[in-house]
């Protein structure tokens, strides 16, 4: 037993180490970039977008939102989402810190996860397709620099899962496969 607790102590603290090597050399964790093309224009892709509540049929994650702001949805609107994360669910509280119409959308994670996300949309060639990039820094709030990048390959793949979603739900009224 004091072998796996001897163990056990030397795994936190070369944990903690990294981390902390991780913030002074590459602080603020990985970059999460997803991108998708969207057979629509762009103005039908941002209403999709901008409809906050709509949010929890195209990300998988999501199983519930609440606006806690009054009025229209925009810069300073503040909500909660109920997330479930690696089957672990947590309440994600957001503020809109960008909302650009039709072109750019950002928020600022205020809970146990910090960072944020931008999608931006620019309307491609013919202007009947949007292209849609998503941006998103995660940390966490235990060993947030390794925990972020041991977590973004994995979150990259979610994502992106939730942005082809997003395309399915504008081009067909439906998320579902």
């Amino acid at each position: 037993m004091r072998r796996l607790v001897g163990l056990g102590s030397l795994v936190a603290m070369v944990a903690v180490v990294t981390d902390r090597v991780l913030a002074r050399v590459a602080g603020g964790g990985p970059v999460i970039r997803m991108l998708t093309v969207v057979d629509a224009p762009i103005e039908e892709t941002w209403a999709v977008l901008a409809d906050v509540p709509l949010q929890v049929e195209w990300m998988r994650e999501m199983k519930d939102i609440t606006i806690s702001t009054p009025g229209p949805v925009g810069v300073g609107t503040r909500g909660t989402a109920l997330v479930r994360i690696f089957g672990i669910p947590a309440r994600d509280p957001v503020e809109i810190v960008e909302f650009e119409p039709p072109t750019r959308y950002a928020i600022k994670h205020l809970g146990l996860f910090t960072g944020g996300g931008v999608i931006t949309l620019e309307p491609g060639a013919d202007g009947t397709t949007t292209i849609v990039r998503w941006d998103e820094i995660l940390r966490p709030a235990v060993l947030p620099e390794l925990g972020s990048r041991i977590a973004a390959p994995v979150l990259r793949r979610i994502f992106q899962d939730d942005l082809h979603r997003f395309a399915r739900l504008v081009e067909t009224g439906s998320a579902d496969d």
